[in-house]
């Protein structure tokens, strides 16, 4: 039982902590490959020599990406119904700079190079989905920012064709975006001849320190410059917080399978208590006992961690097919993407966090045996034997 109860703690640990760390992972990467590192916006004078801007920013040094942007709210339409959306607009190029969009989707239907020399956009699958339109389709977007006339603002609506569907496999972006050529947008939202922000990549997405300065020189205009850590710091912090309350909470699981290798030893030398008398009679030590009674707690906490290790290790780089399985065997769906964000479950195996798993299964399972070990070394030879 204590070795079942270890190995299936460290195994559960394992995969709890992968597809935490999957997760965080793949949230990160997706984020930043549909959106820039830093955002930069004018806090006084437009963005409306916004190509010349984005030129002197893409020359600070270890900037990769400037791409002028135009973003406003929308609402969809085609024959099934209406949704929500999020209208972005940008150059072609800039579009096919984006990496989770043109460069490595999940899925794509259609291409780009007619982007921006006609009337078209790009939009999610979860929004094509949702409307029930695919590439070589109309649908129809309603601006609120529309003409002022004398009876107030008049909603814009506008019909463009699909020319591509892209799946990044995160429904927040997936089932809203829409990206427009930014010529078009700027029509649309009434925002000829300026752009909203400048989205900046840089080199060192980790260290985005120091970049503010050089930005705002660039633009040579007062500028707000935001990372991507600021504009997403909740769902970071959420996830760090939940995975290290995570980790707490499974070790309480390693720590209940050691108390079970307290219990089965203090029977084990309750059971051999005349043995170890006959032992002692015959010469050996109470560390010689010590070290049996450790030996063996030892043996279950190394076997069942080695044991744990291989079962999470497997599990772990196996999580989306195993779910895939399971959903197929069961027709239920474990982890719908309208919760979780992601169409697949991440998992990201960390060495590092394997290791320190180990480390304390191994120490616990060590300190387990002490108590018992400790007890048949000082058992009294005479009182063991006295009614045998």
């Amino acid at each position: 039982l204590s070795l079942i109860g270890i190995t299936l703690a460290v195994a559960v640990l394992i995969v709890v902590m992968s597809v935490m760390n999957g997760f965080r992972a793949e949230l990160i990467t997706k984020i930043v490959g549909v959106n820039g590192h830093l955002i930069v916006t004018p806090t006084e004078r437009s963005f409306e020599d916004y190509d010349a801007a984005a030129q002197a920013i893409r020359a600070v040094p270890g900037v990769t990406r400037a791409a002028p942007l135009i973003e406003g709210q929308g609402f969809a339409t085609s024959a099934r119904g209406g949704v929500g959306v999020m209208v972005r607009g940008l150059s072609q190029g800039d579009l096919l700079s984006l990496e989770r969009v043109s460069v490595s989707p999940e899925t794509s239907i259609g291409s780009l190079a007619p982007f921006g020399a006609e009337n078209g956009v790009a939009i999610g699958a979860g929004l094509a989905r949702r409307l029930g339109v695919t590439v070589g389709d109309t649908i129809n977007l309603i601006s609120p920012e529309g003409s002022v006339t004398p009876f107030g603002v008049t909603p814009k609506r506008r019909a463009f064709e699909i020319l591509y569907v892209f799946k990044m496999g995160m429904s927040t972006y997936d089932d809203v975006l829409v990206f427009m050529p930014i010529d078009q947008a700027q029509s649309f939202f009434n925002r000829v001849g300026r752009a909203d922000y400048i989205e900046v990549t840089t080199a060192t997405p980790d260290r985005l320190d120091g970049y503010a300065a050089d930005i705002e020189t660039a633009a040579r205009r007062p500028v707000l410059v935001t990372s991507w850590k600021e504009s997403n710091g909740v769902f970071i912090g959420a996830l760090e917080t939940e995975q290290s309350v995570m980790f707490l909470i499974l070790s309480l699981l390693i720590l209940i399978a050691s108390l079970i290798i307290i219990s089965g030893l203090i029977m084990l030398v309750k059971e051999k208590g005349p043995d170890i008398a006959i032992l002692r009679t015959m010469g050996l030590t109470r560390g010689g006992v010590m070290r049996v009674f450790f030996m063996c707690g030892a043996t279950i906490g190394v076997v069942g961690a080695t044991v744990g290790v291989a079962l999470g290790v497997l599990v772990a780089l196996n999580a989306n097919d195993i779910k895939v399985t399971i959903e197929a065997l069961t027709g239920a769906v474990l982890f719908p993407s309208e919760v979780y964000l992601f169409s697949e479950l991440p998992s990201r195996l960390d060495w590092g966090d394997v290791g320190f798993t180990v480390l304390i299964t191994l120490t616990l399972s060590f300190l387990a045996t002490l108590y018992p070990a400790w007890r048949a070394a000082r058992m009294d030879p005479v009182e063991a034997l006295r009614y045998e």
